[in-house]
């Protein structure tokens, strides 16, 4: 297995719209091993194939609250196709490292994808999984969380992370 490099808002590949997954063979089950590692490390709950620059409509996700039992889960060619309420949640990004900020989610939904040897599955989440789902499908759709922020929020970070990139760069 192998760290992959997370890419970092504004990348454009993370605006990418990602194809579905057609072939399930050995390259892969290694990418999705990859991924988890990826994600694991970070730390994250979610990682969509397009965050590593791989257009493609895959995600890995682990939203267990205790991590000393890991319930790691792949979605392949995800599709809600049942949602509740909205509310609002903080939220953040391992593309949008060191930022959170509140966005509305629909706080119950049900899902229909493929799992990582291509056997068809439907499933129900509310709370943190359904938000997880809903962040994973909109990097597979070339979103951002920070699309949903206003013009106002989304140009303080924009500054904010210009500037941070600056004080990097001298060192």
């Amino acid at each position: 297995m192998a760290l992959l490099e997370i890419l970092q808002h504004p990348d454009p590949r993370l605006r990418q719209k990602a194809a579905p997954v057609t072939q399930f063979d050995d390259a892969l089950q290694r990418l999705i091993d990859d991924m988890f590692e990826t994600m694991y490390a970070a730390p994250g709950v979610g990682l969509a194939a397009t965050q590593v620059g791989i257009p493609k409509r895959l995600a890995v996700m682990d939203t267990s609250e205790d991590k000393g039992e890991p319930r790691p889960m792949v979605v392949i060619n995800p599709e809600i196709f049942e949602a509740g309420d909205r509310q609002s949640m903080d939220e953040g990004c391992l593309s949008v490292a060191g930022y959170s900020d509140k966005v509305d989610r629909y706080n119950r939904l049900k899902m229909r994808a493929l799992d990582r040897h291509g056997q068809p599955f439907e499933l129900e989440a509310e709370g943190l999984m359904a938000q997880a789902i809903q962040h994973e499908i909109d990097h597979l759709d070339g979103k951002l969380y920070i699309d949903y922020l206003s013009s106002l929020k989304r140009e303080r970070l924009r500054k904010k992370m210009e500037k941070e990139a600056r004080h990097k760069a001298k060192g």
